[in-house]
């Protein structure tokens, strides 16, 4: 039981700002580990803004309040995964073949295709967050966040580590497994039945198929997936669920 909240902390302090695991030696092994939980620290997340949203929406409007959350979702996770959102735009804009892309998105400096699409990601989060259905809106604010970390589980479990310099995630990648991806997995399963009844299996099965094709394209263009690419997908799906819920409740 210790190892485990060992674990969680670990993946809280790693995907937050909040300072909960500084004190832990993480060996590679328990970084594997605690992926399987990231799913969880989502959960954590999306909570976290369902208060900030019952404290704050008597006091502002909507669309204001829609963009705080945003913001603090941002200042929750410390921005960690938006300049892999930018590093990812520009590698795959302006590399000509696997070798350019991987030295580009390696490059601290950001360019202005993915300057835009780092803009649009978030502009494009906002709008759909901003017409959840207010009934749905909790909902959404849980699941958004559980199932960017779940895409980031899914990502490390089924694609190789492809810099062979290392970087942050090598550690991640190299050591999480089935019993990660199943614990995880679970994790997404139940909450999207609690959010959303017999829709929340639609959209997990949605999820499934956007997995499959990110899995196939990053390994076609890419060979496997970098920190970057973690980073960039986990904020790209947080905007694809708010679009399939809009889709699926919508009527």
């Amino acid at each position: 039981m210790r190892e485990r909240w060992d674990d969680f902390r670990l993946a809280v302090s790693f995907l937050t700002v909040l300072p909960v695991g500084r004190d832990i030696e993480a060996t590679p092994e328990q970084l594997g580990r605690s992926m399987g939980l990231f799913p969880a620290v989502g959960l954590l997340l999306g909570l976290g803004l369902c208060v900030s949203n019952w404290l704050l929406e008597g006091l502002l409007p909507r669309a204001v309040l829609d963009c705080l959350l945003v913001l603090l979702l941002i200042a929750a996770t410390g921005a960690l995964h938006l300049d892999g959102v930018a590093d990812l735009i520009d590698g795959l804009a302006g590399g000509r073949d696997r070798e350019s892309a991987l030295e580009i998105m390696k490059d601290s400096r950001v360019g202005a295709v993915g300057a835009v699409g780092l803009i649009m990601v978030l502009l494009l989060k906002y709008l759909s967050l901003y017409h959840v259905p207010l009934e749905l809106k909790n909902a959404a604010l849980i699941f958004m966040p559980t199932a960017g970390r779940w895409m980031q589980l899914c990502l490390s479990c089924y694609s190789p580590y492809v810099r062979k310099e290392g970087g942050t995630g090598r550690a991640f990648v190299d050591n999480v497994g089935q019993p990660e991806f199943l614990r995880g997995t679970a994790t997404l399963i139940v909450a999207s039945l609690v959010l959303f009844w017999g829709k929340g299996i639609f959209l997990v099965f949605l999820l499934g198929i956007a997995t499959m094709l990110i899995l196939r394209y990053f390994e076609s263009r890419l060979g496997g997936i970098t920190g970057d690419v973690l980073g960039a997908v986990t904020e790209m799906v947080e905007v694809l669920v708010l679009l399939l819920i809009l889709a699926t409740f919508s009527g």
